[in-house]
């Protein structure tokens, strides 16, 4: 990707991994002027917000303590990766599912 997309984006794709309120507002922020490298976060980033309410809906069905403990740390290690990525100016997909959150959210972005 060109070093200029990659700068240009690069603001957009951090805020896309903070809540899902940053991945709103990066969406917004990116739906004006197209952005590759910021599009690429952003459909890491919701996909991210849709397993940390996946995670969270486990309690409703009663799988809680250790399982959920541990399937926590795995999202925050995920989450991290995804945000060094954009800080480093890589398009580094989220291991596991990164490629699925590609494919899901293609028309986003």
């Amino acid at each position: 990707m060109e070093n200029v997309t990659v700068n240009e984006g690069k603001t957009i794709a951090i805020i896309s991994y903070l809540t899902f309120i940053g991945t709103i507002i990066a969406f917004v922020m990116n739906s004006d002027k197209k952005n590759a490298f910021a599009s690429f976060h952003i459909r890491q980033a919701l996909g991210m917000v849709l397993l940390s309410v996946a995670i969270s809906s486990l309690r409703l069905i009663g799988i809680d303590g250790f399982l959920a403990r541990i399937l926590w740390i795995v999202f925050f290690v995920l989450l991290v990766l995804g945000v060094l990525g954009a800080i480093q100016g890589e398009e580094k997909k989220i291991p596991l599912l990164g490629d699925q959150f590609q494919e899901w959210f293609k028309g986003i972005g």
